[in-house]
């Protein structure tokens, strides 16, 4: 799980694991906006990708262990920068390639510094106050802390089926692939709506 996105959470004593999860949140959100809407030179965009890895260093995560966070997503994003090069020129994709690249990086910062329980009791005590006005405070924070477990689980379980199809000689065919990770799918889904009901959880 370790070489899976959002799949680790590193314990320590670091000043980024004890600030407040809400807090860092928000830092987070922040980051983003600003990052996206007044970064537009490359010396800005490569001081913010070496400012959120200074963070990482900070949090004493290990080189392995964020590499392994960071790079299922950087093929697609060197393709839509290539595909951005060709369009409007090298340092508009370069800009756009580092941004996301520490945007990317910062979220990777949050979930490996928080645990999953932490962040869901800082989104559900963030929407609380919307409950006087009839939102459903409580069911949107039990999906987005399902939503959020069960990402780094799909992706666990994409990764077993491709070994096992290896393993098996299976080559590129779809169905050996496709088939066990939709049943597999479906099952899990079966067994947490089992669950739900069974602690009194409508739909």
């Amino acid at each position: 799980m370790s070489a899976i996105p959002m799949g680790v959470y590193v314990p320590g004593d670091t000043v980024i694991h004890r600030m407040n999860p809400s807090r860092k949140f928000m830092l987070l959100i922040t980051y983003i906006i600003m990052s996206t809407v007044f970064i537009g030179s490359l010396p800005g965009a490569a001081t913010c990708l070496l400012a959120v890895t200074a963070l990482v260093a900070v949090a004493r995560i290990p080189v392995r262990t964020a590499w392994g966070q960071i790079w299922p997503a950087l093929p697609l994003l060197a393709f839509f920068a290539g595909f951005q090069w060709w369009r409007q020129g090298f340092e508009p994709a370069a800009v756009g390639f580092l941004l996301i690249t520490s945007s990317i990086m910062a979220a990777t910062l949050l979930t490996l510094t928080t645990r999953v329980s932490a962040m869901m009791d800082a989104l559900d005590d963030t929407l609380r106050p919307l409950e006087r006005f009839g939102f459903p405070a409580g069911k949107v924070s039990l999906a987005m802390s399902l939503t959020i477990r069960l990402i780094p689980l799909q992706l666990a379980t994409v990764r077993e089926v491709l070994d096992a199809r290896k393993a098996r000689g299976a080559g590129m065919s779809f169905s050996a692939f496709g088939v066990p990770v939709v049943v597999r799918s479906i099952r899990r889904a079966q067994r947490i709506s089992d669950a739900l009901l069974a602690r009194g959880v409508d739909d």
